[in-house]
């Protein structure tokens, strides 16, 4: 936004860049008269009649200084027009009329007036709140308007101006001695507002909550907000501000968080759950998620920046770290690739120097900022010294966790005893408090917020339903809310529904997504693998979904995977057929090999995979174009297929074309575990007849690989799939 973009440059008190104001440097002086006086005539009819709710005082002071400019430019206006009609008839010279310090000076008018004219206009169109914290900056930003316009008419040659009739001169000069005397002023009946506001923070700093009279006085006798939708164009704002913040502006964005959570209290407990169009005109997820994003990221999910997501893991980095080559990858991933005996750069391939991490301050900085601005929760990790660390700077403080708990109780009321539209509304808002951190998680789930919202998945309204599932998911990222979920009786079938008949798509993909998220839980994926429908519901997402919805599917069908008692109900669920058809999606082929992998481990696996005609076309496909985890993961499904398909699956195998060659170029240049796998299916391939015809150029590369490679099949899950298990749940 262009304004916010100047008025931060006037916030700072920095000079204004070219970008945001140009002087004109190639008009004449009449030309530049004209301008100046049409410019300072909008100024005075936009706002000479406009109601400021604050800075009355010096909104009025600065515009009855434009009309004084207004006057003596009119009446230079009309003298120069003339002077140059006078000389163009005459056939004289044209040249000025104007003194040249004068036409300076009225250059830098120029810029005055615009400056004047975006601060007037942030007064008129800014949020009463944001206004109201802003008092002592925004009136320190009409003080230097005023200097800046006593310091230009010090150096206006009034004297040299000899067109100026008596009363125009007695006007500028008055106005001359005024800006000299002209002072700071803050209003005190705007400050005593201000520090009202700051006193109800203060309330819930102290565990308590405020009055709920003192805050009716507050907000509509004082502030003038007499309906929810005003107040949520409060909280908005106040919002935007907090993506757009910088370091050095107060209040600090702990302290706007505060306020925040303090005005959306302040919604629910003076106007109730009015039905407006944010209650029941919209699905959940279709509005821009501003705090919080822009509606190209709305369409289509959360498009993660790729600089910001770890070359290893793909996943969005919480603690990123520079190596050696230069390259960023994520602390956790590049240590475990270390420990894995790896020497050189998984991106680039260079040899390692050392293997000293250094983190990336700058770009944490920079997926923080993404992070707050986009509403995703982003924890620090366990290991990092969050008092010296960028993320302590959006850490809630008590005040606005307070505030969110007092919140959640209205709203989870509503959500028990209200009418439809009301727990419509609840319910998006407690979808909204549980993206904003661990803490509004588990305080929403030990209120009681689970059953009611188990009813409302089954509702017959869209949004309703798609609000109170996207809470579901949100609330279940955190660990101890899983098992609150899964104890709560009919609520796992409930979301299983969801995603088999839910209203929107979106609903049913935050459903799947959920199932992911539970499915973290070892003693769970049983559980959800024989809920009815759940199986062939992700399957049938992976194969019809949306590129978002087939994510969300084949990460759940993956983590059930995992769980050896659900492979003969994946199978007769038709998630194999599901999971072979995703081999030739990129966006999903990594995971669907993976599960692939251990679903053939046991010999009915094997035998179903291997029934799938597209199955080894589709892994030997993935080994020639994969990603590096893809390749591990489609040469460790072929081994065990091998293993335990018998002699029919072997052969299949050992026919396919371009093996040899695919076997080879892993053996040298695939990770540790690709290799690890080459070399073990080339020794199964060695024992069938047809290895000699088949293999006989793998000699160099496979004796290289057998004198590193552990002969030994792994009996570890992780040595056989390599899928990253801290894929992101996004909180919506």
């Amino acid at each position: 936004m262009a304004t916010a973009a100047i008025f931060s440059s006037l916030r700072r008190r920095r000079s204004p860049s070219l970008e945001a104001f140009l002087a004109p440097v190639d008009l004449t002086d009449v030309a530049l008269v004209q301008t100046l006086a049409m410019i300072s005539n909008d100024l005075v009819s936009k706002f000479s009649d406009k109601c400021f709710n604050f800075q009355r005082k010096n909104a009025r002071s600065l515009i009855r200084k434009i009309e004084v400019f207004l006057v003596l430019l009119d009446y230079l206006k009309d003298s120069t027009s003339t002077t140059k009609a006078t000389s163009a008839s005459s056939s004289s010279s044209a040249s000025s009329t104007l003194p040249s310090t004068a036409l300076l000076c009225f250059k830098e008018l120029y810029l005055l007036l615009y400056r004047s004219k975006i601060l007037l206009h942030y007064c008129a169109k800014s949020s009463k709140l944001w206004l109201l914290l802003q008092n002592h900056s925004i009136s320190g930003h009409f003080h230097d308007l005023n200097q800046e316009i006593s310091t230009l008419l010090d150096v206006f040659p009034l004297k040299d101006v000899v067109e100026l009739s008596d009363d125009v001169r007695e006007q500028v000069e008055l106005l001359q001695r005024q800006a000299r005397r002209s002072r700071l002023f803050i209003d005190k009946n705007d400050d005593s507002l201000r520090i009202r506001f700051f006193n109800f923070l203060d309330v819930f700093e102290k565990g308590e909550v405020p009055n709920s009279e003192e805050l009716r006085s507050f907000f509509v006798g004082s502030l003038g907000i007499r309906d929810a939708k005003s107040c949520r164009v409060e909280v908005e704002f106040l919002e935007e501000q907090i993506v757009n913040h910088e370091g050095d502006v107060e209040p600090t964005v702990s302290v706007l968080n505060g306020f925040v959570a303090l005005t959306r209290y302040c919604r629910f407990l003076l106007f109730g759950f009015e039905e407006d169009e944010v209650g029941l005109g919209f699905g959940c997820l279709r509005r821009p998620r501003k705090g919080l994003i822009t509606q190209e990221i709305a369409d289509t999910f959360i498009t993660v920046p790729k600089d910001f997501c770890c070359p290893i893991s793909l996943d969005l980095m919480r603690d990123p770290v520079i190596i050696s080559t230069g390259q960023t990858y994520e602390r956790s991933s590049i240590a475990r690739w270390m420990e894995e005996g790896h020497c050189n750069c998984p991106k680039t391939g260079q040899m390692l120097v050392h293997n000293r991490l250094v983190p990336n301050r700058a770009l944490r900085s920079l997926i923080m900022q993404w992070c707050i601005a986009h509403g995703v929760t982003l924890d620090p990790p366990e290991t990092m010294d969050v008092s010296t660390e960028g993320f302590a700077a959006a850490a809630p403080t008590r005040a606005a966790l307070e505030a969110n708990r007092a919140t959640a109780a209205i709203l989870i009321q509503q959500l028990a005893n209200g009418p439809e539209g009301g727990m419509t509304v609840a319910a998006r808002e407690i979808r909204l408090l549980a993206k904003t951190g661990k803490e509004n998680r588990a305080f929403i789930a030990e209120a009681g917020a689970i059953p009611h919202l188990r009813k409302l998945l089954l509702s017959v309204n869209p949004v309703a339903q798609e609000n109170s599932v996207t809470a579901m998911l949100n609330l279940s990222i955190y660990d101890k809310n899983k098992s609150r979920i899964m104890d709560e009786e009919g609520c796992l079938g409930s979301i299983v529904e969801v995603l088999r008949f839910g209203h929107t798509t979106e609903a049913r993909e935050n459903a799947a997504a959920t199932l992911f998220s539970l499915s973290a839980v070892h003693d769970y994926k049983k559980r959800i693998a024989d809920e009815g429908g759940a199986v062939e519901a992700l399957a049938g997402l992976l194969r019809d979904g949306t590129p978002r919805g087939k994510k969300d599917a084949v990460t759940a069908l993956f983590n059930l995977s995992t769980h050896t008692d659900n492979c003969v109900r994946m199978i007769e669920a038709g998630a194999v057929t599901a999971l072979v058809g995703a081999l030739g999606n990129e966006g999903v082929a990594e995971e669907a090999a993976g599960a692939l992998a251990l679903i053939v481990r046991q010999p009915v696996g094997a035998e179903a995979v291997g029934k799938e005609e597209m199955a080894v076309a589709g892994l030997i496909a993935m080994m020639r174009c994969g990603t590096p985890r893809g390749k591990e993961n489609a040469v460790a499904a072929l081994l065990e297929l091998c293993r335990s398909g018998g002699t029919a699956a072997t052969e299949r195998v050992v026919k396919s074309p371009m093996l040899a060659g695919l076997l080879q170029t892993l053996l040298f240049t695939g990770t540790k575990r690709a290799r690890r796998k080459a070399a073990s299916l080339a020794r199964v391939f060695q024992r069938c007849e047809n290895a000699a015809l088949h293999f006989g150029g793998l000699g160099v590369g496979y004796a290289f690989a057998s004198n590193s490679a552990a002969a030994n099949r792994d009996s570890s899950f992780a040595g056989d799939v390599s899928v990253p298990m801290s894929i992101s749940v996004p909180v919506l």
